[in-house]
């Protein structure tokens, strides 16, 4: 028997708990290209803005440069311009404190570094709860079923295989389709949240190594006056 007569001449609520999963893996597929297409962008400008920060440009230019043309898919460059424009702007303040000057710096680092996270964790919390409950929504369908099935037989007088084999069946697509949209995005969560946790990791050495710099700016001029 074809699949989708298996599909079509299974009960409503069978066919309910198909069309679930079928939107659900249908998402979950929309989401795992996006987060994959954005995790990529932002591995590419990580490396290519760390290899402009560390190639010794004068900060201010970068700063310019950055602030011209900034790249949305860049979190490093909005951690990076959100502390230098803290710094500069309390720097100028007369009897700026460097201790303040730096707190200030730090927590503008924190707030972009917390929205960069966000940012990337955004639709990991679906793939989550369609790799762990898909599975279950199916297994519901399949028991539906069979209990249809089995509720069949009452009115049959001679019960075989034959009579059964098709309702088990419908039953057991349900449980396939669950399978079909979890598997993808268990594995999908399990690789996007190890690659957001270092993406992440290397955004907060930025940020501490980035802070170093400043910190030594900062007292520099006040050593100097």
């Amino acid at each position: 028997m074809p699949m989708w007569s298996l599909v079509l001449e299974a009960s409503w609520v069978v066919q309910l708990v198909m069309l679930i999963l079928v939107v659900a893996s249908i998402v979950s597929w929309v989401m795992i290209i996006q987060r994959a297409i954005l995790l990529r962008n932002t591995q590419r400008t990580l490396r290519a803005f760390e290899d402009r920060f560390w190639s010794g440009i004068d900060l201010g230019k970068l700063y310019r440069e950055v602030s011209t043309e900034p790249d949305p898919d860049s979190g490093v460059e909005h951690i990076f311009r959100a502390g230098f424009k803290e710094f500069s702007r309390l720097r100028q303040q007369t009897g700026a404190d460097p201790d303040a000057v730096m707190e200030g710096a730090q927590r503008a680092m924190r707030v972009a570094l917390s929205r960069e996270e966000e940012k990337l964790e955004t639709n990991l919390p679906f793939l989550a709860t369609v790799g762990s409950t898909s599975p279950y929504v199916g297994l519901f369908g399949t028991v539906i079923g069979i209990m249809n099935s089995f509720r069949g037989l009452a009115n049959v007088h001679q019960a075989t295989l034959a009579s059964v084999a098709p309702g088990i069946a419908e039953a057991l697509v349900a449980t396939a389709m669950g399978l079909l949209a979890a598997i993808p995005a268990v594995v999908a969560y399990n690789r996007f949240s190890a690659r957001v946790e270092s993406t992440i990791n290397r955004y907060d050495t930025f940020s501490d190594e980035f802070s170093s710099i400043l910190h030594r700016k900062a007292h520099t001029r006040v050593t100097q006056e």
